[in-house]
Order: structure tokens, then sequence, then C-alpha cells
């Protein structure tokens, strides 16, 4: 990162800039064309994990699904806290944000009660705090897909 003094390292400082990202953007790199797309998403992120695994949903066929089964290596990317900072000359003017970027494998969840848990912890980061089950017809027109990150880094501008 070229700019160390904005470097997040600390899981405390990733985990709350995962928390508060209301979506986050995959990108594929496959057939020689980027491809990305913005997506809701859930994650767990337990104890002694070095890093987080997010969990999206989307319908049973699609681009991304075809661009994860070619290469299933992707980029994920998620941000919060922007302000806009204004000043007397147009120099002056900027961001504040903070940020994450992600690598990782993309796959698809085959197991039944796997991809009920997923869901779940897509449902809870929006505010979900029920229980219960999906119905089977609604699971069998889903496809669950978990990033197991692998590389994570964070960056802020205050």
């Amino acid at each position: 990162m070229r700019r160390k003094d904005r470097e997040i390292r600390d899981r405390a400082g990733l985990e709350a800039i995962v928390a508060k990202a209301d979506s986050c953007r995959l990108a594929f790199a496959a057939g020689g064309e980027p491809y990305i797309v913005a997506l809701n998403y859930g994650y767990d992120w337990p104890e002694g994990d070095s890093f987080p695994t997010f969990y999206f949903h989307c319908a049973r066929e699609g681009r991304k699904l075809d661009l994860m089964r070619a290469s299933p290596r992707v980029c994920l990317q998620a941000d919060c806290d922007h302000e806009l900072v204004g000043g007397p000359a147009p120099c002056d003017w900027g961001m504040k944000y903070a940020s994450i970027v992600g690598y990782g494998i993309l796959r698809e969840l085959q197991d039944s009660a796997e991809r009920q848990a997923a869901l779940k912890a897509i449902m809870r980061k929006y505010g979900w705090k029920g229980e219960g089950s999906f119905k089977e017809s609604v699971l069998g027109t889903t496809t669950v897909l978990e990033l197991r990150v692998t590389e994570l880094t964070g960056k802020r501008k205050a």
C-alpha cells in the first residue's frame, strides 16, 4: 500500500468496515475482460481466523456464475464513512472514507445446512434477528456463494 499512514491492519478496524458497509463489489478476471458486480453480503469472522468468509446469493444462472466457474479467484471491495470535504480552492476538496480490498476463492455452496447458514449470515448483516428456515421453493432457485478471503487490506482517510 502506497499510503502507509492510511493503512488499517488490525482486525477491529477491518471488521468495522466489513460490518458497516452496506454492499460490496466482486471483480472477476476471466475471458480476458474485467467484470465487476455490486452485491449484498453476509459474513462470518470467527475468533482465531485471520480473515472473514463472505456470503452472497444470486440466481441459478448468469454471468458471474459463468466467470466464477472459469476462474474462481476474485477481488472484493467495500467502503463506508464517506464524507465530502470542501475548501476554498479546488485542490482543497477531498473525500473521507474507509475501505477494504480482499482476494480469495469463490465457490458455490451445495450443502443445504451450509446454504441456510450463509443465507442467515446475509440476513443478520442487514438487521434480521429472527430464527426460522428458508422455504425449499426459494432455496431451489437460489445460488449461494462463499468467498474464503486469503488476503485483506484496509484504508481510511479521515
